[in-house]
């Protein structure tokens, strides 16, 4: 199994939006599935690590303020788009939710 430090050897090639490398090239070079590269740059950006990716672009590490930025921004409509669904299904309002979400935290 690789670790953090193998994946961030790897992106160390792919500095910038334009030399981003395709989510299955990348499982491919560190020899795991998928899934398992997705656990890896999550625990990687849990820990503060600025990991860029799109599925148009593939992951890469950012170069400047502005790819981080729309990364970011990804990831923010992905959560939302999330938690909306969750509200929905619990019927729900979205602030609701968001309240009890930050109050479980405590």
């Amino acid at each position: 199994m690789s670790t953090v430090t193998q994946l961030l050897n790897a992106l160390a090639r792919h500095q910038g939006r334009g030399s981003g490398i395709a989510a299955a090239e990348l499982a491919r070079r560190l020899d795991v599935t998928p899934r398992q590269l997705r656990k890896l740059i999550s625990a990687a950006r849990e820990d503060g690590i600025a990991i860029c990716g799109k599925p148009a672009s593939g992951y890469f590490m950012p170069v400047t303020a502005e790819e981080l930025h729309e990364t970011c921004a990804f990831l923010e409509h992905r959560a939302m788009h999330s938690l909306r669904k969750l509200s929905r299904m619990k019927k729900v309002a979205l602030p609701v939710l968001m309240g009890q979400l930050l109050m479980n935290q405590s």
